[in-house]
């Protein structure tokens, strides 16, 4: 007998294990999806893991049927599955459940089929039950949604329970598949018609039909220009009806024919690189390869505007010519947009595009494509990590020291950094990090020697570093000089860029009009009602929105606390900037970036390439306008408020504010002239402004390595975040004091906490965190996951804290 252990997209604590039928025996492959049944009726669609001939110790169920006749993903996306669930304390079935696109994930809908022992007589039944029992009289089968909507109400099982305990209806699980191939009607002419003659004569023949005749001549025309004949193409070329091209159908002159159509098309790989690297590249790109003989990753450190690009894609083209697949990483969707045209100019349109906007279908295709090697080149957000890649020869991190890379929920938490390294190591394959401002971790490992090092120091072309000038707030509002949130400073720059025909950007790291609303009279502060955070004023809308759970709210006019009208719009954001300039500059053309600003699939797209035709002046936004864009005709970019970046209660403050104003700041002046940064400030003798004004990384990144080292953090140690969340603020607390006492003593001073974070309610459920530093000992840190994840089981089987949700994140950001 043969046996199946199949990961199920669930967070189970363990895989399952399945018989093999008979008839499955030789065609079940490693690899690939398979119908099971779990529990009473539920079924799912898991993914082989393994097959074996070993019983487990329970009674095992039949796989029910086999759903693919070649494999999903290869043994080593398993390998890397079972290795992410393991260092980030998760299930293999979160990480299928993160990895597979939606459709190729199934479980079964359940159906409500009618009993036709039963009979008609429903006099025995109430309202509801008689309602139910008479439309699946008619109809026959009720999905669940069906029966909601005729009783008009979401709690509906009570009833249906009713209804099976009275053998009036039956229940059915039923698994189908979601994907749809995409279906396009092509035209072709008739074999009859196909010389040249047979072709005249038929046009002779068709002089009295002029609308048959413009088809005809629109279709030969299609033919020739694109080699085959979209139906839809056709009739508005054309400009004939459905029924004016029936007729010729009917005729036997055209005929129909439905075919299997890419939604995401792709072509050969054609390399036209059609630069030439300055000396600093070309020595960078030697030392790349050097590293690489030695060492598996190799960071490449080099100022905003150095042209690390033209690097990756020289090494592009190396890893492509050995029939090798790449992977291009970037922080954010965002960034996909300008990097794709770049690359599409050097690699034609072979590149493969993925991230969580694409649809359903378009990423089940993508997936598939890259699993056969169709596609050489992917470009795209952390989840493309998770691709089926068949030979993977390089994967390139660019921005690597973004925080974006990090998972934050749901699980798998994992950081696309460390899984990358991991993830080539499976296949031998190489690393690239690169980055303005690395991550002190990254940049350690390098002065560690465990990565390779290349350092590009000067710009391309010889362009200068941008000089940034901190503007002291406090001295310009004692001088009454502000003009709103614009010192007198920011807004003569902007002025005389504007006179020049520049363009400018503004960054502002709050998104909404006003981060929150203050009763002048008592001090009231509205909050969300289900979060322990201040509700956001959001101008465009009129609404007051939660950033932490999405509620929106009206707008307050009259104080809850004290019944006065006194609610004014506190500190600002990029609504209230964008505001400001109208009011400003209303000659200037404006826009905004933020989340709130670019939600559609080609939204960001459309404003980067309206920057870059110089149909927008002065752009403002978040933290998406500092990530590795390059515009030529900017030359000021203006940080509207350091201290909020240097003021957040976090170890990697200090290096997130470098990164952040260091990252904004590249965007001026990257090719023509020095550009101009303006940093407005009112702690102006904060030591991280001085290392941003003089672009010192390496000053920055020596004096952080000694605080990380006297107060034990990464990269000394990795800390591991345990957050407890419960409904009860006291089950929360006391759950914590448990674990935190069980912890503590197998890590002793280690171990920080428990206690409330900044935000301690979130969607009604109360928080409590503690942080456990582990040495970086594999050994060390191995052994404290499986205690605490005992420790976790051990908790939840007294009864008051089985519903405590307890989330551990490995190696928090």
């Amino acid at each position: 007998m043969k046996y199946a252990d199949v990961i199920l997209p669930l967070a189970l604590p363990k895989n399952y294990t399945y018989a093999v039928p008979d008839s499955m025996e030789t065609a079940l492959q490693v690899g690939s999806r398979v119908a099971v049944q779990l529990g009473k009726q539920k079924k799912y669609a898991g993914i082989v893991k393994a097959i074996h001939e070993q019983a487990p110790m329970y009674k095992t169920k039949p796989l029910l049927d086999m759903l693919d006749a070649t494999p999903v993903v290869y043994p080593t996306q398993l390998a890397f599955w079972s290795w992410v669930a393991s260092y980030y304390m998760c299930s293999e079935g979160e990480v299928l459940n993160a990895a597979l696109p939606a459709h190729l994930k199934l479980s079964s809908e359940t159906l409500l089929l009618f009993n036709d022992a039963y009979g008609d007589d429903f006099t025995a039944l109430d309202d509801d039950e008689y309602l139910i029992a008479e439309a699946l009289h008619i109809r026959k089968e009720l999905r669940i949604e069906e029966v909601q909507m005729i009783l008009d109400k979401s709690e509906v099982y009570s009833v249906i329970k009713k209804l099976i305990e009275k053998k009036v209806l039956l229940v059915y699980e039923e698994l189908k598949e979601v994907y749809r191939e995409k279906k396009e009607n092509y035209v072709q002419l008739h074999t009859d018609y196909q010389e040249e003659a047979q072709l005249a004569a038929l046009f002779n023949e068709m002089g009295r039909a002029p609308k048959q005749m413009e088809l005809l001549l629109a279709y030969l025309h299609l033919l020739k220009t694109q080699g085959s004949v979209l139906q839809s193409e056709l009739l508005k070329k054309s400009g004939a009806t459905t029924a004016q091209l029936k007729g010729l159908v009917d005729k036997n002159i055209l005929w129909v024919e439905k075919r299997t159509v890419d939604r995401i098309p792709t072509g050969k790989v054609e390399s036209q690189i059609d630069f030439d690297l300055s000396p600093a590249q070309e020595t960078a790109l030697q030392q790349v390869r050097t590293h690489f003989k030695e060492k598996q990753v190799t960071l490449l450190h080099g100022v905003t505007s150095s042209g690390k690009t033209q690097v990756y894609v020289k090494m592009m083209e190396e890893c492509l010519a050995t029939g090798k697949q790449v992977l291009y990483l970037l922080p954010e969707i965002a960034l996909t947009a300008q990097i794709i045209r770049r690359l599409q100019k050097h690699f034609g349109s072979s590149i493969g595009i993925y991230h969580s906007r694409f649809s359903n279908n378009e990423r089940v295709e993508i997936w598939n494509k890259v699993k056969t090697g169709e596609i050489q080149i992917i470009l795209g957000a952390r989840s493309s990590l998770l691709l089926p890649f068949r030979d993977l020869g390089l994967i390139i991190l660019d921005e690597e020291h973004d925080a974006s890379y990090k998972q934050q929920d749901p699980a798998p938490r994992y950081h696309a950094r460390d899984a990358a390294i991991y993830y080539a190591g499976l296949f031998k394959a190489k690393v690239l990090l690169g980055s303005a401002t690395p991550a002190l971790e990254s940049y350690y490992n390098a002065q560690q020697g465990k990565y390779g090092l290349v350092e590009l120091n000067e710009r391309f072309g010889g362009i200068e570093m941008p000089v940034i000038e901190i503007v002291d707030i406090k001295k310009e509002m004692a001088d009454k000089t502000m003009d709103g949130n614009f010192t007198a400073a920011l807004k003569a720059a902007i002025i005389q860029s504007l006179a020049e025909g520049k363009q400018v950007i503004l960054f502002q790291n709050r998104r909404g009009y006003a981060p929150f609303l203050l009763c002048t009279t008592c001090g009231w502060i509205p909050h969300c009602k289900q979060c322990d955070v201040s509700l956001t004023y959001h101008r465009n809308q009129d609404k007051l929105h939660c950033h932490y759970c999405g509620t929106r709210y009206p707008y307050v006019h009259t104080c809850t606390a004290c019944g006065s009208q006194t609610l004014e719009p506190k500190s600002f954001g990029t609504e209230k900037i964008e505001d400001d300039l109208q009011l400003i500059f209303p000659e200037a053309r404006i826009a905004r970036m933020d989340v709130d600003a670019v939600r559609n699939k080609d939204s960001h797209n459309k404003l980067i390439q309206l920057l870059e035709e110089r149909s927008i002046d002065i752009l403002v936004g978040t933290q998406m306008v500092v990530k590795g864009l390059d515009f030529e005709n900017v030359n000021l970019v203006g940080i509207l408020s350091a201290d909020s970046l240097l003021s957040y209660p976090d170890f990697r403050v200090n290096e997130r504010a470098f990164q952040l104003m260091e990252q904004v700041s590249g965007r001026a002046g990257r090719k023509h002239g020095i550009g101009k940064v303006l940093v407005q400030a009112s702690n102006t003798r904060h030591p991280i402004l001085h290392y941003v004004t003089a672009h010192d990384y390496k000053g920055m990144y020596e004096a952080e390595i000694a605080e990380r080292q006297e107060f034990g953090y990464p990269p000394f140690y990795r800390i591991l975040k345990l957050t407890i969340r419960h409904k009860n603020q006291q089950v929360a607390e006391q759950a914590a004091q448990i674990l935190a006492s069980w912890l503590q003593p197998h890590i002793g001073a280690q171990l920080v906490g428990p206690a409330a974070p900044l935000v301690a309610r979130v969607r009604n459920n109360y928080l409590q965190e503690m942080l456990i530093k582990l040495p970086r000992e594999a050994r060390v840190i191995a052994h404290i996951k499986q205690i605490l994840q005992e420790f976790i089981i051990q908790l939840k089987i007294e009864k008051r804290f089985r519903s405590v949700w307890i989330v551990p994140d490995v190696d928090c950001v």
